[in-house]
């Protein structure tokens, strides 16, 4: 392996929402993994810088669902990556632009939750939720959120997808699972703590809620939240060596693999693993491309990660990028 320096630190510069701002890259503060720090490799761009998407697998495709285009303008779009021949592919819009939403996979329907639908704050904050149906290339409105917000997280417990936090202008301590067979959200047990810009994950059989945070300038959280559908109880996790939001978040069988983030002036290359056995998070090979507004995906024995950005606020990126653990 090419010997990295995971303490570097790298001027940026970018605009965000009210003037300009300067911030720098900040790697793991986690022990270094020297012996299996895996490796990445840069694929096929986007076709458009995108930020603040939701990505998930899809059959044999990497989705990437709405986001942040051109002077954060939000997007309908909607594309497909396919590792095997690294191309890209436009599915059909969704209904409306959104930025920030999340999405999940369910017994192969692929949902799209929630999200913000405005250029510039107070952002508009959405209830949306919409079923991708692949043999009528179209999208279906399904029962909407309980709760409108964006920055929100999802991921799929058992057989209900599990939405966690967001902010409606401040952020929210909301969970709520929904039922594809009755199409119906069901309030369940709070977060801890309110948040967004949070990861979540399910992993043997829990919901992880990861990092996240009070706004962009106010709290970034270290925190993972451990939440068992059996209980309806929340539990404290093994907290993050620094906390950030706009992080991304991939669970294997037995590993949890956590991705960038930023926090104020700061952009996170972190690429760091909860290693079970030692009950502790672990740094990784740093992401070439530093990001926030992110989304990760597994697919063909790599994690993907495209687009995002590379300064705190409007920075985005058309990087395509995989890492391989």
């Amino acid at each position: 392996m090419r010997r990295r320096d995971f303490l570097r630190h790298a001027a940026l510069t970018a605009p965000i929402f009210a003037g300009g701002c300067i911030g720098f890259t900040r790697s793991s503060e986690a022990p270094i993994d020297m012996l299996r720090p895996g490796k990445w490799t840069a694929h096929r761009p986007m076709p458009d810088g995108r930020q603040e998407v939701a990505v998930v697998t899809f059959g044999d495709r990497i989705v990437v669902i709405g986001g942040f285009g051109e002077l954060g303008a939000a997007v309908a779009t909607v594309e497909a990556y396919h590792p095997p021949t690294d191309a890209w592919e436009g599915l059909v819009p969704l209904p409306a632009p959104v930025h920030h939403p999340a999405a999940a996979v369910l017994d192969g329907r692929l949902f799209a939750l929630g999200g913000y639908g405005d250029r510039l704050p107070p952002w508009r904050v959405l209830r949306t939720v919409y079923e991708y149906d692949p043999p009528r290339l179209s999208w279906a409105t399904r029962a909407p959120l309980n709760i409108a917000r964006g920055g929100l997280a999802a991921a799929v417990v058992g057989n209900r997808i599990h939405a966690v936090g967001g902010a409606d202008g401040s952020a929210l301590d909301v969970h709520e699972a929904y039922d594809p067979v009755t199409d119906r959200w069901t309030r369940l047990a709070p977060l801890p703590i309110a948040r967004d810009h949070l990861a979540a994950v399910s992993f043997q059989g829990r919901l992880w809620a990861i990092g996240g945070r009070s706004s962009f300038a106010g709290t970034q959280y270290p925190n993972v939240d451990i939440y068992d559908p059996a209980t309806d109880r929340w539990e404290a996790g093994p907290s993050l060596p620094q906390g950030r939001g706009g992080l991304a978040a991939v669970a294997l069988e037995n590993s949890i693999f956590v991705f960038g983030g930023e926090a104020p002036f700061r952009i996170f290359d972190a690429t760091e693993m909860y290693e079970v056995a030692g009950r502790r998070w672990i740094a990784k090979e740093p992401m070439p491309t530093p990001r926030h507004g992110i989304g990760a995906a597994w697919l063909d024995g790599r994690i993907w990660i495209p687009g995002g950005a590379t300064s705190p606020g409007l920075a985005r990126t058309a990087a395509n990028e995989a890492y391989q653990p």
